[in-house]
């Protein structure tokens, strides 16, 4: 696959989780946040596990303790980030979550930096501040407004900015993206299950309500768009891959105003722009370097 495949692809798992965001403001009608985590990532990891373990039949070793190690960092980023994610959707918009969320487009080649000590290229430092204003003006040019919810998204961009950095870690050592992502599932389920069994009540009806929200983020939004991310995330970098998955605020923001009718701001437009305008210069750039850099 190639670096410009794998970005299509990780900007198909934006698009869904887009959606998603109304899906999960939605379920919050029925079901309390750990409750709704934990059904649909047990649904995303009984639709992943016979794919993965079909891989671990073709794979030239068996996973090491190693592995699953790494597996259960991932997976531990996950849950905090969908967990703090769930809780502060109840107190702010779709379109407010949805931009905050892409945050971890400017923490992730912090993290690289700061951490994995890996400089990426120089386009990606622009790009990612022209991202975070993007994401400003989308949310009206303003930080005055942000309550509880909104910080608890901020919060969740920060989890989200490590589990993109470790992806590619974990994959490069195990050469096993589908079983990474069965684990991770698992991990989300079981901690999400732990907290709903302990602090959220739960009934058949409220359960049934919240069906095809359940069955999106489980399917769609946590199943395939996790694992497209995998899989994306084998071909590109990290800093790289944030800027396009990014993109979920633009889709979020589009579901939101066709299902929600959530309004955007005319500033808000031009901050699409500028996240558009960011995803074009972070793939042709790095190409137009490459080739002016190949021998003749």
């Amino acid at each position: 696959m190639s670096r410009i495949q794998a970005n299509l692809v990780l900007l198909l798992a934006a698009a869904i989780w887009g959606g998603g965001f109304v899906a999960q403001s939605e379920a919050m009608e029925w079901l309390g946040p750990n409750w709704f985590n934990a059904l649909r990532f047990a649904l995303a990891t009984i639709a992943v596990l016979p794919f993965a373990l079909r891989e671990g039949t073709r794979a030239g070793r068996p996973l090491a303790l190693r592995d699953y190690g790494w597996f259960l960092l991932v997976g531990l980023s996950l849950l905090f980030a969908q967990t703090l994610q769930q809780i502060g959707i109840q107190s702010t918009s779709v379109t407010n979550a949805s931009f905050l969320t892409g945050l971890y487009v400017i923490l992730v080649p912090l993290i690289a930096v700061l951490f994995l000590r890996r400089r990426p290229h120089w386009i990606i430092w622009p790009t990612a501040l022209v991202t975070v204003i993007g994401i400003l003006l989308l949310n009206g040019g303003s930080l005055s407004a942000l309550g509880d919810g909104d910080l608890l998204i901020i919060l969740c961009a920060a989890f989200l900015a490590v589990q993109i950095t470790l992806t590619p870690i974990a994959v490069g050592i195990s050469g096993r993206p589908l079983a990474l992502a069965a684990v991770q599932f698992a991990v989300c389920a079981f901690g999400a299950g732990l907290g709903a069994v302990t602090l959220e009540p739960i009934s058949t009806s409220a359960v049934m309500s919240a069906l095809p929200e359940i069955l999106y983020g489980g399917i769609l939004s946590s199943g395939l768009a996790f694992v497209l991310q995998i899989i994306g995330q084998r071909y590109t970098t990290a800093p790289q891959a944030a800027i396009f998955l990014s993109s979920e605020a633009l889709f979020g923001a589009l579901f939101g105003a066709l299902l929600l009718a959530e309004t955007l701001p005319v500033i808000g437009y031009v901050g699409c722009a500028l996240i558009f305008a960011a995803m074009l210069l972070v793939e042709l750039v790095p190409e137009l370097t490459r080739r002016r850099a190949a021998p003749a």
